[in-house]
């Protein structure tokens, strides 16, 4: 874990108690991708498989601790990060731990994103959140998610 996934960790745990009792764990911020997981035994359903609730939390994380990671690189600290909305498909169950990554949207994308909120202290940004069973590259859930950064 670095000093990036270290800071993040910190901040979820402190502001959002949640995800201490989730089990919740950055595994690393690379290449301008964050992945997270969190175990199953802390996030079980009556069908012994990962809790749709769950899942939907660490795919709002992923998002969510990405843009607060990248703006934190670029030394944007003024702003205050929201999901406004959010869309999630559970194309297979998850059996073990689950595994949440959120890459980097299109350039011209973020491009337009950082503009907008220099401009206006304003911007909404789509991101997408993948999670698999850990050890598979088979997505269990795919979510996209508007985030909203406001001054």
């Amino acid at each position: 874990m670095n000093s990036d996934s270290r800071y993040l960790q910190s901040i979820l745990h402190r502001d959002i108690p949640l995800t201490r009792e989730m089990g919740l764990e950055v595994l690393d911020w690379r290449d301008r991708q964050l992945r997270l997981q969190i175990p199953l035994e802390a996030n079980v359903n009556h069908k012994s498989t990962m809790f749709g609730g769950s899942l939907y939390c660490v795919a709002v994380l992923a998002g969510w601790g990405w843009l607060h990671l990248r703006l934190r690189e670029l030394g944007i600290e003024d702003g205050h990060i929201v999901i406004h909305s959010g869309e999630i498909s559970y194309p297979l169950p998850v059996t073990g731990a689950a595994i949440a990554s959120c890459a980097a949207p299109d350039e011209k994308v973020w491009e337009r994103f950082l503009n907008l909120y220099q401009r206006r202290g304003r911007a909404r940004l789509t991101l997408e959140s993948v999670v698999t069973n850990a050890g598979s590259e088979e997505p269990a859930v795919r979510f996209g998610g508007q985030y909203v950064l406001h001054r």
